[in-house]
């Protein structure tokens, strides 16, 4: 398993501006065979196609990191239960954990910092889209 830490910084820088909603970033993983960084960032996104296409191919920690980050209690146990706990502490750092976020830079994973706020302001923007009644026509 490749962990998330593992891939280069460019294709992290990638992929957080794919989660940010810019497409052209999506395109570049997808056409540089990173699809499974482009469906993690679409699943994100709550776009279900992708998180399905996580689970055919393999990629269940990255579909549980998803359902983690949208602050799914059995995902952070999954996560923990398989010796996870990095992916565990991204999502809680996604939700917003300052504990979270002091971990990550401790163990010099700043990137997740940054990609934790990225991922917080979608969250934020789902939850204005879906309390939006005018979107209820």
């Amino acid at each position: 398993m490749k962990y998330l830490w593992d891939y280069d910084i460019r294709i992290l820088l990638a992929m957080e501006q794919a989660i940010s909603g810019k497409k052209e970033f999506l395109d570049f993983l997808i056409e540089n065979g990173y699809p499974e960084i482009a469906a993690f960032a679409s699943a994100i996104r709550a776009d279900e196609d992708a998180y399905q296409w996580l689970l055919k191919y393999g990629f269940l920690e990255l579909s549980l990191l998803s359902d983690a980050i949208d602050g799914d209690k059995d995902a952070l146990d999954w996560l923990n239960q398989h010796n996870l706990q990095t992916y565990m502490i991204i999502a809680m750092a996604c939700q917003g954990s300052d504990e979270a976020k002091n971990y990550l830079a401790k163990n010099h994973l700043d990137f997740f910092i940054r990609f934790a706020d990225t991922v917080a302001e979608e969250l934020k923007y789902q939850k204005r889209e879906r309390g939006d009644y005018h979107k209820f026509k």
